[in-house]
């Protein structure tokens, strides 16, 4: 075989491999992981750490289980300040994450690559800007989410908001809501939307955003956890963590706002805890 057939041999083997790795790689693996059983202790652990799991219909419990499955194979989870991630703990973030993109696509977690775990309640040295003058205060943190594709948690508030299923706080759901938001490449309070989809939720969540401010403004109760007012994409995740948690209340105060995320996530809480 001379020299020129043999180079194009090659390159085309080359061209053929860099073609299946960036098309048909990563759909072979995740069928390839799916053949595998659901095991048996994950569910257990799915029962007991995502209350709205056995709510489900038996159809979503299979999707949210293949998606919790892929999760769990392709994410990296790292335990922080001797903190020890086991089998528990990695199934209740990956199926709070996985209840958001159940009815949705799971490859909105594509960009997700790492899932930090504190014990608790971690100290940050964060920028801060007055005015003109930038310093550096010590905050407390609960969790964060990051566009680079890491999401940090502290466990003792998962656990919290795991065990109490109508608790106002969720704080993976929270997090992962911002993971939705970065879609679009920037958290704004606004994930990547249709046209007229888009149209409704800005006209819809602007007017929402703005009656919980002036409700807090001029110290009425809230209708929704008072840090949703600090901004447009915390908003949008303590919205998420609300329609999840407390589906009935958001619906009484907030209904068209409940409808849009009904109509983003695909999905009625509300009607499922009445099962």
């Amino acid at each position: 075989m001379s020299s020129p057939t043999v180079f194009a041999v090659f390159a085309a083997a080359f061209i053929a491999s860099a073609i299946f790795y960036l098309f048909f790689y990563r759909s072979w693996r995740r069928e390839r992981e799916l053949k595998q059983p659901f095991p048996r202790a994950w569910r257990k652990h799915l029962r007991s750490t995502v209350p709205l799991y056995p709510q489900l219909p038996k159809d979503l419990q299979k999707i949210l289980e293949k998606q919790v499955q892929l999760f769990l194979t392709e994410k990296n989870f790292y335990g922080c300040d001797g903190f020890e991630v086991n089998d528990r703990v990695r199934v209740a973030v990956a199926g709070h994450a996985c209840l958001l993109t159940v009815m949705r696509s799971y490859a909105d977690y594509d960009g997700v690559r790492s899932i930090l775990v504190y014990p608790d309640v971690y100290r940050v040295q964060a920028p801060e800007r007055d005015g003109m003058v930038v310093g550096v205060s010590d905050q407390v943190r609960a969790g964060e989410a990051s566009s680079l594709g890491q999401v940090v948690l502290a466990w003792s508030e998962c656990e919290s908001g795991a065990m109490h299923p109508e608790a106002t706080h969720n704080v993976i759901l929270h997090e992962f809501a911002h993971q939705l938001d970065y879609l679009d490449g920037t958290a704004d309070g606004a994930p990547p939307l249709s046209g007229e989809q888009a149209q409704e939720w800005q006209q819809t969540m602007t007017i929402a955003y703005d009656n919980l401010r002036h409700s807090l403004r001029y110290r009425r109760k809230s209708w929704l956890d008072p840090y949703g007012a600090t901004k447009p994409a915390e908003f949008f995740a303590v919205l998420t963590e609300t329609f999840y948690q407390q589906p009935q209340h958001l619906k009484e105060q907030q209904p068209a706002v409940y409808g849009l995320l009904c109509d983003f996530y695909r999905i009625d809480p509300g009607e499922l805890a009445q099962r």
